[in-house]
């Protein structure tokens, strides 16, 4: 999981476009039942091209070797934004749900009993692996608040944090959604929108790895050794 949002949480806006649900909750609004259960399109057009990586990295003014650094860091061994069903890789993380609801006045105590598998760890043994578990968290997230789902979710391949949707450039947590589960260039777009705003393309450009992982990867990066590994990954794709 990437800290990439955890840096930019004090910026997270106040209950942004919420569309009152049914239940009159104010605090509840509904998603198009066609991103449940965030599906994606069908391959080819879902994987990154050599071309995807050229074009954004100029945009981008950095080497597409840097872009290469760090998906080999933050997608891991599979180097997707998606798995093997066409559904975006996800890590819904409980704590940053919870933050979240706290943040968006969202009272998570009521919800326990119905939705217990939001509260517990993912499900393995039930979903056959983690991703397939992780989903089924998050419908049933979904179900307790998505703005707060959403935001308490990691997407994609650079793990970028659902309450940074506005950094990204997306209209609003929804469209930050649908773009997500549409394509790995989608992915990268919103990645290279969420650099801009942030100011985290200089540090790239420059090669300062440490300030990078600092601003993305929150400030306990060097005991992960996140600097390291992104300047061993550059050099493998230099």
């Amino acid at each position: 999981m990437s800290a990439t949002a955890l840096v930019a949480a004090a910026d997270i806006p106040f209950a942004p476009e919420r569309i009152p649900a049914p239940d009159g909750n104010p605090w509840h609004f509904e998603m198009p039942e066609a991103l449940l259960p965030i599906p994606a399109p069908e391959p080819p057009s879902l994987r990154l091209t050599d071309t995807d990586f050229e074009e954004v990295a100029r945009e981008l003014d950095i080497d597409p070797a840097t872009i290469h650094a760090v998906v080999d860091i933050e997608a891991g061994r599979a180097h997707s934004g998606f798995n093997a069903d066409s559904t975006v890789v996800i890590n819904f993380d409980l704590s940053m749900f919870r933050s979240m609801a706290k943040r968006n006045k969202v009272n998570l105590s009521k919800y326990s009993k119905r939705y217990p598998e939001v509260f517990a760890r993912p499900n393995i043994r039930k979903y056959g692996n983690q991703q397939r578990a992780q989903h089924a968290r998050l419908r049933q997230a979904m179900e307790i608040d998505s703005l707060t789902a959403i935001q308490g979710t990691f997407w994609g391949m650079f793990q970028i944090g659902g309450f940074n949707w506005k950094k990204c450039g997306a209209k609003s947590p929804a469209d930050f959604v649908e773009r997500m589960s549409r394509s790995e260039r989608d992915q990268l777009e919103l990645f290279a929108n969420f650099l801009r705003s942030t100011g985290l393309d200089r540090h790239l450009r420059s090669h300062n790895w440490a300030a990078f992982a600092r601003g993305y990867n929150g400030p306990s990066y060097a005991r992960r050794g996140y600097h390291t590994r992104l300047a061993r990954a550059y050099a493998k794709y230099k």
